[in-house]
């Protein structure tokens, strides 16, 4: 959906599940109100602002996020960690704070960093061409570098929307794609576009970086994060997912969708869902499906990553503080292209997104079920993430807008500014 791996910013193109299969699915990061003031007695970072944090998450759960988890470090003491749900979900799981996620399309960020360490070794440049690599299976590959799939400047548009992929997207159809057959069935963009013109979100772009990243250094994906990301960061609860098999003694987050006929109700003012398009599994209350058993293994380098938010805000702390990347890769990373729909830019596997708060970098991601936030500061020193248990269900109106304040409230906590003092909440 992250992307599915949808990243959660992502408009919708052409084919049925589009909305927040491609595009983020989720609400993306809006910009906080200019000039607000703190309530009385209240400062951005006080026991009164967590406080109402705290209700806005819960606030946000019981109109429609189902579950979300909350953290915020100010860096300059203990984080702010909350965990809040609708009171049915209890049920299936309750969640805590460094729970599992799949935090979808963030995982781009990851894979870019391992792109850039490869690039500063002189084993790949970024004006490599795809072909180079790829020989053969990428189409247009000779025009395509490295550089315009890391910023999404390929060309290719995205085999998410495809009728070959869709039921596997969707659990319908249980299925292992391989990269190959992912980037077999990748269309060219729509409306075309030749390569290095116009950014346009694709998870085809990644799978190629994936394939590519395995090519120069002859190890596995899984292998090359662990070695060069999760060990060295001492990230214990991240991990590649290869399956929808959750069984790793640690807590992981139960996902849901609305289901078939809610989804075409959701979507209707976007694309006319087909009938029966629907996501497979359980039956929840509300009409929801759990789609935890969904496997997200396709999405891979794209959108494969399980991890907390503990773990991921010291990944993205760590990436933009420079501990990660030598000076000049970094400045790569964070040079842009223009992308509205990600409300700001987009670097190499980076996204700027500028606020009334001030400006923030990380990504967004989304899976069936599962749907992130994640920022730093500029300078990496600050970070936030906002993690939800479901992407479709936060389109419907009330959850849309109580999410949104949520995730602008954090945001703002994080830069150190007050909470906007318009959010449902108050």
């Amino acid at each position: 959906m992250a992307a599915y791996t949808l990243s959660r910013r992502h408009r919708i193109r052409r084919g049925a599940l589009t909305m927040a299969l491609v595009t983020c699915m989720g609400v993306a990061l809006v910009s906080c109100s200019d000039g607000a003031e703190p309530a009385a007695g209240q400062s951005a970072a006080s026991p009164a602002a967590d406080a109402r944090l705290a209700r806005l998450a819960q606030q946000a759960a019981d109109t429609g996020s189902l579950g979300v988890i909350v953290r915020v470090d100010s860096g300059d003491g203990a984080p702010v960690e909350i965990a809040k749900q609708a009171a049915w979900t209890k049920g299936d799981h309750r969640i805590a704070a460094d729970d599992q996620f799949r935090v979808g399309s963030n995982t781009k960020t990851v894979t870019a960093a391992l792109v850039l360490q490869q690039v500063a070794e002189k084993k790949i440049s970024l004006d490599d061409s795809v072909e180079k690599w790829l020989p053969g299976l990428v189409e247009g590959g000779a025009d395509i570098t490295v550089r315009m799939l890391l910023d999404h400047t390929s060309g290719l548009g995205d085999f998410l929307l495809t009728p070959e992929f869709l039921p596997s997207l969707t659990g319908q159809e249980k299925r292992t794609w391989t990269p190959e057959e992912l980037l077999a069935i990748t269309p060219g963009q729509d409306p075309p576009a030749e390569p290095g013109e116009t950014y346009s979100y694709s998870n085809a772009n990644y799978e190629a970086l994936g394939l590519i990243l395995e090519k120069a250094t002859g190890s596995g994906l899984a292998e090359l994060i662990e070695e060069k990301i999760t060990g060295p960061l001492g990230m214990k609860d991240s991990y590649l997912a290869t399956k929808a098999d959750w069984n790793t003694g640690q807590q992981h987050v139960t996902g849901y969708e609305p289901d078939a006929e809610r989804l075409r109700t959701i979507l209707s003012g976007t694309v006319d869902l087909p009938e029966g398009v629907g996501f497979a599994g359980p039956e929840r209350s509300g009409d929801n499906i759990d789609t935890s058993a969904v496997d997200p293994s396709w999405s891979w380098a794209a959108g494969g990553m399980v991890s907390t938010a503990q773990d991921w805000q010291r990944f993205l702390t760590a990436l933009i503080s420079g501990e990660l990347l030598p000076e000049a890769q970094m400045k790569q990373m964070r040079t842009t292209v223009d992308a509205p729909e990600e409300g700001g830019g987009y670097g190499l596997g980076l996204m700027r997104v500028d606020t009334s708060c001030g400006t923030v970098w990380g990504h967004t991601g989304g899976l069936p079920g599962y749907s992130s936030e994640i920022y730093t500061d500029a300078s990496g020193r600050r970070s936030v993430a906002v993690l939800t248990s479901t992407n479709f269900g936060i389109k419907e109106e009330k959850a849309a807008t109580t999410n949104k304040a949520l995730v602008e409230a954090a945001t703002c906590q994080m830069l150190g500014k007050p909470q906007p003092s318009d959010s449902p909440a108050g």
